[in-house]
């Protein structure tokens, strides 16, 4: 079913004229955020498919894109975002319940954007009684069409690669094996927990950087991912371990027993290790402890472990979100936001999956904002904010 609701459908002037969707960018809010939604690269292109877009002064600047360089793109500058946000047909935000915290939104808008929406009860509620549209990019399906829209994927590859260079800029010692005259200083050791994106990435990125690398996950199909970058595979390999994935490729729940040798096995490793990078990150959930306090008090002093789960409360018991802490001689670093960190790149990942949805909801020829609700993805994606809607 196709739906170009009347607040949605392209606007018309007296004489049947179509008129441009307004599209604004605001500068995000959010405390640690420096992204931005949209680039001048993507402003170009989504003035190709007729739209008109303003941007907020300021809204770049973190991620290194001036004014200027939005204003040479074709879009307009704006310093009041209420007033053109009450404007906007399409607003496209990174953090959108944080980007438009003191805004009123309009009935004709559309929200695109991260919307957290499994813990935003307030932000989604005020979407319901404004009568605007969500799409949230976090629930993008996992399918093939839909990989030049999927934000998490983007975003936890350029966070598994800053976890590693957050994680050797507080070790003190180098990472590569180096031969000198004056003796032959050993490679670090890394260890990654969890062969997702961000962990694939923090395997190539440690190996590059010259560490000996081992990981581990749940799922007996990432041991063959974890050899393809020259790390080993650390895992309990058993017949229940060999039988732990479903049809679909989801890691299934392990007994008591098996839990049990599996931590036995990974404190340990850890105990060996300098470095450990975590990243079971599960959506609206709390992080699961992967690092106990008893753990952290047998690892090396001088160790650090990088958490990239901390904004939901980490995968380290010790982790402070927001905070880079010592316990026991060993480094924490508890950082709520790694993609912010490179967000000149985060930004542009960002700013094309969105754009890679506005081409799917766009007319091309008309410039007409259309949703099917029929298709995979805006299915997916779509807030619910009626009832039954």
């Amino acid at each position: 079913m196709i739906v170009p609701p009347l607040q949605f459908a392209a606007l018309y002037d007296s004489k049947e004229t179509i008129v441009s969707l307004n599209v604004f960018i605001p500068r995000e809010r959010a405390p640690d955020e420096t992204r931005v939604a949209a680039t001048p690269e993507t402003v170009k292109k989504m003035l190709a498919l007729k739209l008109q877009v303003s941007v907020e002064a300021g809204a770049g600047t973190g991620a290194s894109f001036t004014d200027h360089n939005y204003a040479e793109a074709g879009a307009t500058i704006v310093s009041d975002a209420a007033k053109t946000a009450q404007a906007a047909q399409i607003i496209l935000c990174v953090n959108a319940p944080y980007a438009l915290k003191d805004i009123a939104l309009s009935k004709d808008a559309l929200i695109i954007g991260l919307m957290n929406a499994h813990e935003e009860k307030e932000f989604i509620a005020g979407l319901h009684k404004s009568g605007a549209q969500g799409l949230a990019m976090e629930l993008v399906p996992r399918i093939t069409r839909a990989q030049p829209m999927d934000v998490l994927s983007s975003q936890a590859n350029l966070a598994g690669y800053r976890a590693v260079l957050e994680a050797a800029h507080h070790y003190g010692r180098i990472f590569p094996m180096m031969m000198t005259a004056a003796g032959t200083l050993p490679p670090a050791k890394a260890f990654i927990m969890g062969a997702g994106v961000a962990g694939l990435q923090a395997i190539a990125t440690a190996r590059r950087l010259g560490a000996i690398v081992s990981a581990t996950d749940v799922r007996p199909a990432s041991k063959e991912q974890v050899q393809s970058l020259g790390a080993s595979f650390i895992a309990v390999e058993d017949e229940e371990f060999k039988q732990a994935e479903t049809a679909g490729g989801y890691a299934k729940e392990m007994s008591a027993e098996y839990k049990k040798k599996q931590q036995a096995l990974i404190e340990e490793h850890i105990a060996k290790q300098d470095i450990v990078i975590t990243t079971a990150l599960i959506p609206g959930r709390a992080a699961p402890v992967l690092i106990t306090k008893e753990m952290v008090a047998r690892m090396k002093p001088g160790a650090v472990i990088a958490d990239l789960a901390a904004v939901n409360g980490g995968n380290c018991a010790l982790t402070q979100p927001g905070k880079i802490i010592v316990e026991n001689g060993v480094t924490i670093i508890g950082h709520r936001n790694f993609p912010s960190l490179l967000a000149a790149d985060a930004s542009a990942l960002y700013a094309r999956n969105v754009l890679a949805l506005l081409q799917l909801i766009i007319d091309k020829e008309s410039g007409a904002l259309k949703l099917n609700t029929e298709d995979d993805i805006i299915k997916a994606i779509l807030l619910k904010t009626k009832e039954g809607a």
